[in-house]
């Protein structure tokens, strides 16, 4: 097992982690899959609003690749197709039937035997019918890992460090003889397959120190699978390397062992604003207002997918295919007055801005950034906790005068997107988003 030490980044102390304990609840009404947060992605429907639908029927493919396909988490009647501004595809509905919910087979079950035997182009068109081949992702753009290639290594991210996510121990519970099933499979994949977790739970990685190759140390984002490949790479060829949750594993092995689309989904509900902070088994696409349950402030947003990597969710929309983490903040409602000269012990902060920086105690977060836009001060705050040695100030401005060149040289493209350089920054410079706008653009001219 080898040892992983990353030097910069920066864990948040904020209250609202989940409980202990974990609750299953009734399955819901509606379903949904959300193409807009699919990167890269161009849908093109195969349903229309009123359709009837199994679980595991195709929904919609992808124009640039039409082998992705995206299949119906819920069996039922598809309920409503949602369309944002330039007829952008943002929420297919799925309304389910409340019994006997149509499953569709996607394939004959596959035992640990038979993957190891099984032929590299037969496994890949296996996954791509079953509709969970999205799960893995290729650096350094993470988008779908193309089908075509073999990856130098695929890293499977055993991680929790974000504010909220699942922690492993929860949903490796009672499926390790899965979670290995799955690990033959993409060993079937890519000749190098490497499972990092994070070194600080010592009971996880001393329980499952046979699976495990990488111990990471270090704060958040250190267990980010493209950070750990900056730190073990040893070739430029390496870059194009593949990762995939491993919640995400569990799901690819479910359909390799059932010939069934899995839907099963583990959540993380928490945050200021979160009445009950709780783990949540439910289903794939689950509304977010069944997950959030009772809440514990009047103004709440919802945090999909984290609260540094995750985007604000419709109150009456679903959860994407890739997120596991709801986190509820409060809305920060007026203005304090005289902000300026008070202390601010209750706020969080990563500079001496407030005296909260003497505490080490989870403090209370709400969605107010404390301050207007203004012109880089050149801090270097961005700098201190940027995870792969970018300098996203200057980088920025790379950005902002066109010259390619010089911002790919700074290493745009090993950014993780993790979001620390815009939350410490105090200019409150969106440096995150446009950081990944221009990784986007520069994906989108390769291609």
């Amino acid at each position: 097992m080898i040892s992983v030490r990353t030097a910069k980044g920066y864990d948040l102390p904020i209250q609202g982690a989940p409980l202990e304990t974990s609750q299953t609840i009734a399955l819901p009404a509606t379903v949904a899959v959300l193409p807009e947060h699919i990167p890269f992605v161009r849908p093109r429907l195969a349903v229309a609003e009123g359709d009837r639908v199994a679980v595991g029927d195709l929904l919609f493919t992808d124009k640039t690749n039409p082998r992705f396909r995206f299949l119906s988490p819920g069996g039922g009647r598809v309920d409503a197709i949602h369309y944002g501004p330039r007829r952008v595809l943002r929420e297919i509905v799925i309304r389910r039937d409340a019994e006997n919910e149509p499953v569709t087979s996607l394939g004959r079950p596959l035992d640990g035997d038979a993957i190891d035997r099984y032929p590299r182009a037969e496994l890949v068109a296996h996954l791509l019918a079953g509709g969970v081949w999205p799960l893995l992702r290729a650096l350094p753009y993470r988008d779908i890992a193309d089908p075509e290639q073999v990856p130098p290594a695929i890293f499977v991210s055993l991680d929790h460090r974000e504010p909220f996510q699942v922690p492993p121990a929860r949903y490796l519970e009672n499926n390790r003889a899965l979670f290995e099933l799955g690990l033959r499979a993409l060993k079937r994949l890519s000749p190098t397959v490497h499972v990092h977790a994070d070194a600080a739970d010592r009971a996880f990685c001393e329980a499952h120190q046979e699976l495990i190759t990488h111990r990471v140390q270090g704060r958040y984002p250190a267990d980010d699978p493209g950070v750990v490949l900056f730190q073990v790479r040893r070739s430029p060829e390496e870059n194009t390397a593949w990762f995939i949750d491993g919640q995400d594993l569990l799901l690819m092995a479910q359909l390799l062992q059932s010939g069934a689309y899995p839907t099963a989904r583990l959540f993380a509900v928490a945050g200021t604003g979160a009445a009950a902070p709780r783990y949540v088994a439910s289903r794939m696409g689950a509304p977010i207002k069944d997950l959030a349950g009772e809440i514990g402030c009047r103004d709440p947003r919802y945090l999909v997918g984290g609260v540094l990597r995750g985007y604000t969710g419709d109150p009456e929309g679903h959860m994407g295919l890739y997120e596991t983490a709801l986190a509820v903040l409060p809305e920060p409602g007026d203005v304090d007055f005289l902000t300026l000269f008070r202390p601010g012990p209750n706020k969080p902060t990563y500079s001496r801005t407030f005296l909260s920086a003497l505490r080490r105690a989870p403090l209370p977060m709400t969605t107010n950034v404390n301050g207007g836009r203004r012109a880089c001060i050149a801090c270097g705050y961005c700098a201190d906790v940027c995870p792969v040695d970018i300098w996203p100030q200057m980088t920025l401005k790379s950005i902002l005068a066109e010259e390619v060149e010089e911002y790919l040289a700074q290493g745009l493209l090993d950014c993780v997107e993790c979001g620390l350089c815009t939350y410490v920054c105090p200019s409150k410079i969106e440096l995150a988003a446009t950081l990944q706008a221009a990784k986007h653009a520069h994906r989108k001219e390769q291609a």
